[in-house]
């Protein structure tokens, strides 16, 4: 036997721990979360495969410790093994980024609070640095992992498939949900060949966390639920479906959307997954639901000590020291959501559900069933009978010790109790362990009781059948259904009526309701046999319906009245040909109608009350006694409303013909169409403004325009601020293009020259973009020195390129001001620093605020393209408003064919 090289134990090794991209990401989220990060950027190349990168602003890798960062079992998260009882961070074994570097090239950018600027360290197959050079990114970790199993071709190969490369995405972006749900106040991003594919920014709680998640829709049927266990210590938290929703809507056909958590980490657990599609679909019948999987969020804290999260290598699965008392623990939250449902087996067991227990149709019944056996129970069992096992001991005394809540699934169960069940609705838990957990027994004894159990359950039972024909509720003296009240009319003294024809009549005479019967009013509908008629079309009817396609065909965004004027156009170039088609089908359609109305009349009219045998019968409405309370309270003295004192008034002088002069005076004086723009008012729903610019109606977004104004001053007045570097750049013509960038650097604006004769640039065209350079003389041309000190971090990737690009504008394009001059990188950041600071303006703007926004805008904008950063317009417009007399006629001028 001989002993393995350390590459090869190495890559064994690495290989076990990461297997695919997710694993990945996995790794090096958690360390960011260890850091303390409060953001943390994803971005992939290729699926992932070319490259991978991670950033995040935490606390960053101290100078002392990187040169063993990535080796392996070198952390620290633990110093012993006793450290994992109290365990609080997500990584332990030190040994993510050792096994990423044995499978991938690594690169490493950090800093921390201390440090002036950031370093980045690229790293070896063991981990160890190879080289290091300053960076211009912020405080935190950025690791970048290229050429992912590059030494493992067949792994490598089987992500060669689209459809294995999407899969991964997949998971990578569900990874990202489960610690975005877990962690409200994380932002996170998902960025995949320079697209956004997922992000959500940070938020308050769970709920919001969900919502921004998994959407509104997912989280209107999910409702809080909490239980706390005090011995042994377990505290459960979630979002789980409301009792009796849509399960379209609350469940799907895979598991990405049921996040189960330990002490904040996101695993996979057979048995209480089970637990919770067995308790979520026993609530449907339909046996769909048994294969779906509920839309829900369970957390479970536990203390350190009593998980063992040291199972797998990726440490998505976890070992509970007491399992069975935390499954109990979830069970018993399910049942006081969804009720005791014995017969909540998934399709697998389907068989075995169905021979052990009867399937209850609904709470009650379970309860019935329940209860029955309970108190079966209690009456063979003696008090000082034989000693309960010890562990229904221990399950009676978890039970007791526990305490769930959920107020909207409370309600839901107490509002399905019937009103003599309320007094004995005593059960707790303990009682309901006791009927899980206790065997049947088969003695005669037993058998006898179960008759009588089942006897008192058929008793109370009410069934959906017999509440609907009004049978449930019946007299306990008579037995008979229970019948609804009746108001007894008082006999009359002075009438000659007898009773037996004043029933009669009053039987015959049919029972109004003002609520379901309308007064009978003639219509067209009525005239023609209660039947519905539709009218004869017209030839310009028929012509109008088939162009008006057309036209919207041509011409999507026409207006109604461009629409009727095309139409009125193409019917008068009709030809004569054309035209008497369209009679034809007129006549045609007057024939039909004709025919239908002669048959309608044949027929005889048809009652309104009676619908045909297709449709069904009519269910009847409710007797109404409203006539009778009117009757009996009608005949109560009402109080006579006294006059009203008249009102004083006076007389005033008026002359119609003194009006008409003044009226038309004014519309003399506002004949000339308003110049500028008006604010006319705001729609609260859209944050929008309608405004007035002559005679043109049109909406206003001024969030765009403080956007186009915020970017207008960034682009001429911001200064971006410059970060020294510890090794400068060294500029020189082969770097900046040419001999003749050079010079042109050379005669910017210069500071005053030094002690030594060195000086440096404060054209505000450098220093604005963030570039320090610093020039230090020489005899001839040839031993001038140039070089970069200074430059902004805060621009991505800023570089020696962007300064040749201020260079060819001041060269070329002749730019005298800092707005020609800003490179591409820069404007682009300064686009997003604008509409950054636009999102924080206040939603709801005054009357004064938007005055205030358009008058800066014809200022500062001017008759420049009123569009914002992303080509928007400013304006659009709504409507032309008429001015004339004329106009209004022209604009309401109706249809002439």
């Amino acid at each position: 036997m001989k002993q393995l090289p350390p590459d090869t134990v190495r890559l064994l090794s690495s290989s076990q721990v990461i297997t695919s991209v997710v694993n990945v990401v996995k790794e090096l989220i958690e360390n960011s979360l260890d850091a303390g990060a409060s953001s943390i950027d994803v971005k992939l190349e290729n699926f992932g495969l070319d490259r991978i990168e991670v950033r995040d602003n935490g606390q960053g890798i101290k100078a002392v410790d990187t040169p063993v960062m990535a080796v392996r079992h070198f952390t620290s998260k633990i110093c012993r093994h006793e450290d994992l009882e109290h365990l609080e961070t997500y990584g332990f074994r030190g040994e993510a980024l050792g096994s990423i570097c044995a499978v991938a090239e690594v690169a490493v950018t950090t800093k921390t609070e201390e440090d002036e600027i950031s370093t980045q360290y690229t790293l070896d197959l063991t981990g160890k640095i190879v080289s290091q050079k300053p960076s211009h990114l912020g405080q935190g970790t950025t690791v970048s992992v290229m050429k992912l199993f590059k030494n493992l071709p067949v792994r490598r190969q089987c992500f060669s498939s689209t459809k294995k490369c999407k899969e991964e995405l997949k998971k990578v972006q569900d990874l990202l949900m489960a610690y975005a749900i877990i962690k409200p106040e994380l932002r996170l991003m998902l960025v995949h060949n320079k697209v956004v594919l997922w992000q959500k920014a940070k938020v308050a709680d769970n709920r919001s966390a969900l919502l921004a998640t998994l959407g509104p829709s997912a989280i209107a049927n999910l409702i809080p639920c909490h239980h706390h266990q005090e011995q042994p210590e377990i505290l459960l938290e979630g979002f789980f479906p409301k009792p009796g929703a849509d399960y379209s809507s609350t469940s799907t056909s895979n598991p990405d959307k049921t996040f189960i958590f330990v002490n904040n980490r996101p695993v996979q657990h057979k048995e209480i997954m089970k637990l919770l599609r067995q308790h979520y679909a026993a609530q449907y019948a339909d046996d769909q639901a048994r294969n779906r999987y509920p839309t829900l969020m369970l957390k479970i804290s536990v203390p350190p000590s009593s998980v063992d999260v040291n199972l797998t290598p990726d440490k998505t699965q976890v070992l509970l020291h007491n399992k069975e008392t935390a499954l109990t623990a979830v069970e018993a939250l399910l049942v006081s959501l969804y009720g005791f449902r014995p017969n909540a087996d998934l399709p697998a067991d389907k068989h075995l559900s169905s021979e052990s227990f009867p399937s209850p149709s609904s709470p009650l019944q379970a309860y019935s069933e329940r209860n029955a056996e309970n108190s079966h129970s209690n009456d063979s069992v003696p008090r000082d009978g034989p000693k309960q096992s010890s562990a229904d001991t221990s399950l009676d005394r978890q039970a007791s010790n526990c305490s769930s809540s959920s107020s909207i699934a409370d309600d839901w169960i107490v509002n399905q109790i019937p009103a003599d069940l309320e007094s004995n609705f005593s059960l707790n838990y303990d009682e309901m362990s006791q009927t899980v957990t206790k065997p049947a027994s088969k003695s005669p004894e037993r058998l006898v009781d179960n008759k009588m159990s089942a006897a008192t359950i058929s008793k109370v039972q009410i069934s959906a059948e017999d509440w609907s024909r009004g049978t449930a509720l019946t007299d306990p003296v008579s037995g008979e259904p229970l019948q609804p009240v009746i108001i007894h009319r008082p006999t009359k003294q002075n009438h000659s009526v007898p009773d037996e024809a004043k029933s009669e009549s009053s039987s015959s005479k049919k029972t109004l309701n003002a609520i379901t019967e309308k007064r009978a009013a003639l219509t067209a509908y009525d005239m023609i046999s209660n039947r519905t008629m539709r009218a004869p079309l017209s030839p310009v009817a028929i012509f109008e319906k088939e162009a008006r396609a057309e036209v919207l065909r041509e011409k999507p965004t026409a207006s109604l009245q461009d629409i009727s004027v095309a139409i009125h156009e193409r019917w008068k170039n009709l030809r004569e040909e054309d035209r008497k088609k369209y009679e034809e089908k007129a006549k045609k359609h007057l024939e039909h109608h004709e025919q239908r109305t002669k048959l309608a009349s044949a027929e005889g009219p048809r009652e309104p009350g009676v619908r045909s045998h297709m449709q069904g019968q009519k269910r009847k409405a409710p007797l109404s006694n409203q006539q009778l309370l009117d009757e009996l309270f009608a005949a109560q003295p009402q109080k006579k409303m006294k006059n009203p004192a008249p009102k004083p008034s006076q007389p005033l002088p008026c002359s119609v013909a003194a009006l008409r002069l003044q009226l038309q005076r004014l519309s003399s004086q506002s004949s000339a169409a308003p110049q500028g723009l008006r604010l006319v008012n705001r729609l609260a729903s859209q944050s929008a403004w309608v405004i007035l610019c002559g005679q043109r109606l049109m909406l206003l977004n001024p969030f765009r325009v403080e956007e186009a104004l915020l970017f207008k001053r960034l682009l001429e007045n911001n200064i971006l601020p410059a970060a020294s570097l510890q090794n400068p750049i060294q500029l020189t013509d082969g770097s900046l293009g040419g001999a003749e960038y050079t010079e042109a650097l050379c005669s910017m604006e210069k500071q005053s020259p030094e002690l030594n004769g060195a000086a440096f640039f404060s054209d505000p065209r450098l220093v604005a973009n963030g570039f320090k350079v610093k020039l230090t003389p020489g005899v001839t041309s040839a031993e001038r020195h140039l070089e970069v000190t200074a430059m902004a971090d805060c621009v991505p990737f800023l570089g020696v390129e962007d300064l040749r690009e201020i260079l060819t504008a001041v060269l070329h394009k002749k730019a005298r001001t800092v707005r020609e001059c800003r490179p591409l990188k820069v404007t682009n950041y300064l686009q997003g620093e604008a509409v950054r600071l636009a999102r924080q303006l206040p939603t709801n703007l005054s009357r004064e605020d938007v005055k205030e926004t358009l008058l800066r805008m014809e200022q500062q904008l001017g008759g420049a393209n009123h569009t914002c950063i992303h080509g928007r317009p400013f304006l659009q417009h709504l409507t032309d408003i008429p001015i004339t007399e004329q106009e209004v006629k022209a604009l309401l001028r109706p249809l002439e064919l």
